[in-house]
């Protein structure tokens, strides 16, 4: 058990100094790692992240629930401490110096840089969660449903979640 720990912590570690864009932006890493790992299939990890977006709380919430399936209780709590740590020691020390160049030239296009880069790694986790969520026609139509209602409508997210979990309850999926 300390060892599947201990390369749990390594894991999210890692991944905790990759997020740019917050955690959604690693989900194919974090998919392929869980993986790699031996620790879910694809359409384990996709279902752990519906539930964690259907919770209340931060988009991170995937993080325990990976941790949770691996180790239980000390894997959630492990998983998400090394996730939020080496992240939150890099900002704390570089917040200063970031905000002591705020018109700095460098700073500027490092931001300008990072913003579509980050929208790439999201949109990326986007096609990774489809390809491992459609499973069929009816699957791939509710996709197809819930990313036009997104796009073209200002109706919440959440109205999509209990839209597939009746389909699904009701045997539709």
């Amino acid at each position: 058990m300390s060892h599947t720990l201990t390369v749990l912590a390594a894991v999210f570690a890692e991944l905790s100094l990759l997020a740019v864009g917050g955690a959604n932006a690693l989900l194919p890493e974090m998919q392929r790692q869980a993986a790699q790992h031996g620790w879910m299939t694809p359409a384990e990890f996709a279902a752990l992240f519906a539930l964690a977006q259907a919770a209340p709380g931060p988009n991170m919430l995937v993080v325990a629930l990976v941790g949770w399936h691996v180790a239980g209780l000390a894997g959630a709590l492990v998983a998400t401490l090394a996730f939020i740590a080496p992240a939150g020691l890099l900002t704390y020390t570089v917040a200063g110096l970031w905000q002591r160049f705020r018109e700095a030239d460098w700073r500027v296009a490092i931001q300008a840089g990072l913003t579509p880069v980050t929208v790439g790694l999201v949109m990326g986790a986007a096609v990774l969660l489809c390809r491992a969520s459609i499973t069929g026609v009816g699957t791939f139509l509710v996709v197809l449903a819930a990313a036009a209602a997104l796009l073209v409508t200002r109706l919440h997210p959440l109205w999509m979640l209990a839209a597939g979990a009746a389909l699904g309850a009701a045997g539709v999926l």
